[in-house]
């Protein structure tokens, strides 16, 4: 089997006396999409966080491409991130912010662009950000996740906001990177579109990983035809897991 681009052993994470990661562990093998799924406050943005490096487990180990990421930070570089709300200088036009970025990656910069032209964005990154609807900014923030070809893409609900025909361009998107080789972590309340895209699923609950997984497993061992009659059974499996 494939070495996984990213594993994550025995994390552990609490603010305070509030635990809320709880020795987790999944592997995301490379060229899938992996979807992780679960209520709110189940662990699944500070397990990010600790993924890119924005906060510091207390416990446990990442990996990412074979090497233990704790002290490095050049790994970052390889990832591309889409937050659910993304926050750029409002003073900046579009056009501003991917200039910038682009002289702080430096000339070597292998760039995607294709998504300004598929979301027709062109006249919009001209125009300041303050001005910009919420839905076009998730465009700019879409642009800016593939904008250096990275290996991983770490999309947060990236379809929300975003009218239907932008929905299925950035869709189409994530499924023609990962059939080149490209890998993402997804994650959205959307059930049907993480049905979709995913090839596997980590489920979360009460900062644990109760089921990592293919798709088509977690499928099979609940009993359910779709993915959003699976979660619902994996909750009430375990909430009633919980109370017992």
């Amino acid at each position: 089997m494939t070495e996984p681009l990213v594993r994550i052993t025995h994390l552990a994470k609490a603010f305070g006396s509030l635990p809320v990661l709880r020795s987790i562990d999944l592997a995301v093998r490379p060229g899938r999409v992996m979807a992780i799924v679960g209520p709110n406050g189940a662990g699944k943005t500070t397990l990010i966080k600790s993924l890119l490096g924005l906060t510091h487990p207390d416990a446990g180990e990442i990996w990412f491409g074979g090497s233990g990421v704790r002290g490095d930070e050049a790994y970052r570089a390889r990832i591309g991130y889409m937050p659910q709300i993304a926050r750029y200088p409002e003073n900046l036009t579009g056009a501003e912010l991917l200039a910038m970025l682009k002289d702080l990656r430096g000339e070597g910069a292998r760039l995607d662009e294709e998504l300004i032209e598929l979301l027709d964005l062109e006249s919009a990154l001209a125009q300041p950000l303050r001005v910009l609807s919420g839905g076009t900014r998730q465009k700019v923030n879409a642009v800016m996740a593939f904008l250096f070809s990275p290996e991983l893409l770490v999309l947060d609900e990236p379809t929300a906001g975003l009218d239907p025909l932008s929905s299925r361009i950035l869709k189409d998107k994530i499924l023609a990177a990962k059939a080149s080789g490209r890998t993402f972590i997804v994650t959205s309340h959307i059930m049907n579109e993480l049905e979709e895209l995913a090839d596997d699923v980590a489920f979360m609950l009460d900062g644990r990983a109760l089921f990592v997984g293919t798709l088509a497993e977690l499928k099979r061992i609940t009993c359910q035809k779709t993915l959003e009659r699976a979660i619902a059974t994996m909750m009430r499996r375990g909430v009633l897991t919980e109370a017992a």
